[in-house]
């Protein structure tokens, strides 16, 4: 599923081809979903198929639908360089979020919480069988919150994507 999910996102990022590039991020969103499914994530899977999967993925593909043909046309005769000055902010703003992403990674120390410490302490522990909503709501503020987090990060790129792609760009006549 890993690898399933990582290649077609890089095929996503990779591909001039929009048609098959909106395809292959429906791929990448079932597979990443299928990890949550084998890492007993089962609410996040769901949310994952329901929201993105049924959701976004339909409204990225209706706003391709409808966009006009000369901005299809437009995006396959652009030039496909690596790296240009147009690219500039974008690597600069990916660099930085990598960077504070590694600094929080390193400095994060989930197992010396305070909070955490105490509950293990008092044995207050909820067991994998309790299935009410307040493990659940338990859950997902302590195991779950980074694939959610990561979810909602890319719902944002989607959303943004799609609403780039549905816009009418004015007529200079």
């Amino acid at each position: 599923m890993a690898a399933i999910a990582l290649g077609s996102a890089l095929y996503v990022a990779a591909s001039g081809n929009l048609v098959r590039s909106v395809f292959m991020f429906f791929i990448t969103l079932f597979a990443l979903a299928g990890l949550y499914v084998l890492s007993l994530a089962d609410f996040v899977a769901v949310t994952q198929v329901v929201v993105y999967v049924g959701g976004i993925l339909v409204l990225i593909l209706f706003a391709f639908m409808l966009s006009g043909r000369e901005n299809l046309e437009g995006l396959k005769q652009q030039k496909n360089r690596l790296l240009s000055v147009s690219k500039l902010p974008a690597v600069l703003l990916a660099a930085a979020f990598f960077v504070v992403l590694t600094n929080i990674f390193l400095k994060a120390k989930a197992d010396d919480i305070s909070w955490i410490k105490q509950a293990i302490t008092e044995q207050n522990v909820m067991t994998p069988q309790n299935t009410s909503i307040n493990s659940l709501g338990v859950n997902l503020m302590t195991n779950y919150l980074l694939p959610f987090e990561a979810i909602s990060v890319l719902l944002l790129m989607a959303l943004v994507g799609a609403a780039h792609l549905s816009r009418k760009e004015e007529s200079a006549t």
